[in-house]
């Protein structure tokens, strides 16, 4: 019971430090943004990446030795659904880690580098898609953790 209290504890914490991130980017990608921002849009977004991957494997450390064990999630459509927007999240983060990698790439040659207002537009588009999708989650969550749906 300890155990799988800790591992919801650290599931948890990852999960509201990736929420403070992913608002961080949303936040700090605005037309006016100064050069200073464009270093640290690289910076949230690679701690973005690793809370990310504290959240899989605390996940994952929940499913295999959790209280409820791997045949409740396994059977359960609503842990399916989850793990299905947890990866499509995943998917939408991309096109925002990519364009941060080519803003930082022109901001070590031109230290005054601020991509255009269209650019920041189109990838604040797709920061706020991951953060619209995000909701879903605790949803699948609830219901996952209630049976629902388990025949």
């Amino acid at each position: 019971m300890l155990t799988d209290a800790l591992l919801a504890f650290l599931h948890f914490t990852a999960i509201f430090v990736l929420v403070t991130l992913m608002a961080s980017e949303a936040v700090v990608l605005r037309p006016d943004m100064p050069p200073s921002a464009v270093r640290r849009l690289s910076q949230y977004d690679f701690f973005y990446f690793l809370s990310a991957m504290v959240v899989l494997a605390t996940g994952l450390l929940r499913l295999f030795y959790g209280a409820k064990g791997v045949d409740f999630y396994l059977h359960n459509p609503w842990f399916h659904a989850k793990i299905t927007v947890f990866v499509l999240i995943a998917l939408a983060t991309l096109p925002p880690t990519f364009a941060f990698a080519r803003w930082r790439k022109q901001s070590l040659k031109l230290p005054e580098f601020v991509p255009t207002p269209a650019e920041i537009k189109k990838v604040r588009r797709w920061v706020m898609i991951e953060a619209h999708a995000f909701i879903l989650l605790p949803l699948c969550a609830v219901m996952m953790a209630r049976g629902i749906g388990i025949h």
